[in-house]
């Protein structure tokens, strides 16, 4: 029974994940566009280190990430993101998380420059199948950004990605993801409620050591604005690390 619902979930997440990737390029027509260059560093791991002798600590986890993104062409710093936090593994395939970001902003993401302060908390699924690995992630952010306003954005993010491995080539993989935005409610400085934007992500992964991964692929960034929507094309290059 296990193993049928396990199924189940995937083959809806391979469903979501073909299906969401177009949705964006169907409104394109008179959108404006970027061509970006992201970088991702995110590690994560466990508390075991501190008392060895202690299986405790080995399920409490920690987060560390770091991201610079490039807008204009990719000729100027646009956005920075460090985004640390601590964890809990409730079962082999399921973590539940908790944290903070800060993300500076400048043009041409937005108008006025300004800084963001989030809280996040967010539930993570993993699984492995005999096809390849399928992620979830269900993310839950409140966002306060002091120059803008003084109202707290409340906006959820779902996030699914599938990595086949390519038995042509060994240590590389296929991944495909989609992420979806929606703002939960309106205030000073958050216009509308709804979907937000949407990342739908193609590429190839290597998985440089047992612990540490890269990605490289474009992501296709879909923006609904109040004015002309926005497409960004991005080049994006990740490193992803599980010690």
């Amino acid at each position: 029974m296990q193993k049928t619902i396990k199924a189940i979930f995937a083959a809806a997440v391979l469903s979501s994940l073909a299906l969401s990737g177009p949705v964006a390029a169907q409104q394109a027509n008179d959108d404006l566009s970027d061509f970006q260059v992201w970088g991702n560093i995110t590690a994560t791991g466990n508390w075991g280190f501190l008392n060895p002798d202690n299986p405790n600590l080995k399920k409490w986890k920690w987060w560390a990430e770091g991201q610079g993104r490039f807008g204009d062409n990719a000729s100027h710093f646009s956005q920075a993101l460090l985004r640390p936090g601590i964890g809990y593994q409730l079962t082999p395939t399921t973590s539940i998380w908790a944290g903070y970001a800060w993300a500076p902003t400048q043009q041409p993401f937005v108008r006025v420059p300004f800084d963001e302060q989030r809280v996040w908390q967010q539930v993570l699924w993993r699984d492995k199948f005999s096809f390849g690995t399928v992620q979830a992630r269900s993310r839950l952010e409140e966002r306060m950004a002091p120059q803008l306003g003084n109202d707290v954005g409340m906006r959820y993010r779902q996030l699914m990605k599938l990595s086949i491995p390519l038995s042509f080539a060994p240590g590389f993989s296929y991944v495909v993801q989609d992420e979806v935005f929606v703002i939960l409610n309106t205030g000073d400085w958050i216009p509308r409620r709804g979907i937000d934007n949407n990342r739908f992500f193609t590429g190839i992964g290597y998985a440089v050591t047992k612990e540490i991964t890269a990605e490289i692929g474009y992501m296709n960034h879909y923006i609904w604005r109040r004015g002309p929507n926005l497409m960004d094309h991005i080049l994006s290059i990740n490193v992803l690390a599980n010690f």
